[in-house]
């Protein structure tokens, strides 16, 4: 078995240094942005541009283009501003503003770059968006993805011959190398690296380089209200924060480098242009649109596809691109979907012969949801080590497609719980041609505030129900103790 085991490790450091040979005598190269070196042999230039094409696609397809040409177009020109010197110029830089709520961008390996409606509905400049850009760049022109693959790949070979050595396969899954790399968060180090080198682009293309620290600043107001709304103690951070992790660290030395351009912009001036980007966010759609579908209070409606649905009081609705989640304090989830029926079976035998596989089910009944032919069976199964009955639910919506509600219910609900989940399977309805009329995503709105404004004032405008002071004051960045500037213009949300 030693033996074994030392033919296992002499044949990866052959094929390491076959590698590192095909990609370079040493494996590492000086980086003309940072001037360190790095290791990078395991992906190329020209490999980057191959990688980034091929996870364009997947990208698109999965969030789609916000349809808003004149904006994507604004957002490309900052973009190309941002971009214009930088220690690479070869690389083809392309700005996607993508049609999703959540409040993120990234950047894939050869020069693409993204950034979502809702991370655009929080900036309050353009400088504070050419921030976000500018710091993206950072992450190609530090050339982190290719550093990450290339330190990855090796750590996946060790791991195949470890694998081997020990007879599991366990032990590569165990190291993390994963098909999701370029998603993934980077690294303390490699954020402030981004920092520094967006700092740079920013300040070499005239922008207020204070721009990032103050959204920054945004980017945790907004983590802090949603735990509010919540009700969370604290959070590990979604969004922008899950693949950027941002520590007091971090936001203190993009304050400091800031600090160090104060007086070097033309004529002592910096480019901020808060108005001219207000204007532009007039009109963008806030939260979920009509085609993803959106929650109204413990309502879920689809105006595109035509569909309705209710949850019990206080579960908190989730709108995933393939899924919509309620969940509740008390353990209790409701999944909802639409799946393919492409035999054009029955609810039952969909739920016994499609969804369950012909998996046992106790409880199966024919029933019918506000006219249309449905059924209903359950099973008894353990969810994160719990106990619980599930629930299935299927009702068809077309010759050819089922909507799918799946009740994972702990033991010990109380029977007016039961019902209230009971009940919201049964809500599922079509909507009228005046409830599609009718209900429409929320917007942004861009407002002139005038004397003796104030912000409770103009928070009552907002049109969410609940902490409507607070969710104001994150929308538009301002403290605490901030008062409102007449003949200024504030966002705000309405229906």
């Amino acid at each position: 078995m030693v033996k074994i085991f030392f033919m296992m490790i002499k044949r990866f450091f052959y094929i390491f240094s076959v590698l590192i040979l095909t990609h370079g005598l040493t494996g590492c190269s000086t980086n003309p942005a940072t001037g360190k070196n790095q290791f990078t042999a395991l992906m190329s230039p020209s490999q980057e541009l191959q990688i980034g094409a091929k996870e364009h696609s997947k990208i698109i397809k999965q969030y789609g283009i916000y349809d808003d040409k004149k904006l994507g177009e604004y957002m490309s020109r900052v973009g190309a501003k941002v971009v214009k010197y930088t220690e690479r110029p070869e690389v083809e830089y392309k700005f996607y503003l993508l049609d999703s709520p959540m409040i993120n961008a990234f950047a894939l390996p050869g020069g693409y770059i993204y950034m979502t409606r809702g991370l655009l509905s929080l900036a309050n400049s353009e400088a504070e968006m050419a921030g976000v850009l500018a710091h993206e760049t950072g992450h190609i022109t530090a050339r982190h993805s290719a550093e990450r693959y290339s330190r990855g790949m090796v750590t996946s070979l060790g791991a195949m011959v470890l694998s081997a050595a020990v007879g599991s396969s366990g032990v590569s899954q165990a190291l993390g190398i994963g098909s999701d790399l370029f998603m993934k968060s980077y690294s303390r180090g490699q954020e402030m690296q981004a920092d520094s080198l967006g700092i740079r682009y920013l300040v070499r293309s005239g922008y207020n380089p204070k721009a990032m620290a103050g959204f920054l600043r945004n980017l945790q107001a907004d983590s802090a209200l949603q735990d509010m709304v919540d009700k969370k103690k604290s959070s590990k951070g979604g969004g922008y924060f899950a693949t950027h992790p941002a520590t007091q660290d971090r936001v203190n030395k993009t304050i400091s480098e800031a600090q160090q351009y104060a007086g070097q912009g033309a004529n002592n001036k910096w480019i901020d242009n808060r108005s001219s980007y207000l204007r532009m966010l007039d009109g963008v759609i806030y939260g979920d649109s009509a085609e993803q579908g959106f929650a109204r209070g413990r309502n879920f409606y689809h105006p595109n596809m035509g569909f309705k649905f209710s949850v019990p009081e206080n579960y908190k609705i989730i709108n995933q691109p393939s899924q919509v989640i309620a969940a509740a304090k008390n353990g209790a989830v409701i999944i909802f979907d639409i799946a393919l029926n492409k035999n054009a079976l029955s609810p039952m035998s969909f739920i016994k012969d499609v969804w369950m596989h012909g998996e046992p089910v106790t409880g199966a009944e024919n029933i019918r949801v506000n006219g249309m032919s449905a059924a209903t069976a359950s099973f008894n199964g353990n969810i994160n080590g719990r106990p619980m009955q599930v629930q299935l639910v299927a009702i068809k919506w077309s010759d050819n497609k089922v909507v799918r509600f799946q009740v994972a219910i702990p033991n010990g609900l109380s029977s007016a719980q039961l019902n209230d989940l009971k009940r919201s399977t049964y809500s599922f309805s079509r909507m009228s041609e005046k409830e599609k009329r009718d209900m429409r995503p929320y917007r942004i709105k861009i407002i002139v505030s005038k004397a003796g404004d104030s912000v409770a004032k103009l928070a009552r405008r907002m049109a969410q129900s609940d902490h409507k002071e607070q969710r104001f004051r994150v929308l538009n960045g301002l403290s605490p103790s901030d008062k409102i500037i007449p003949n200024r213009l504030y966002k705000i949300v309405v229906d």
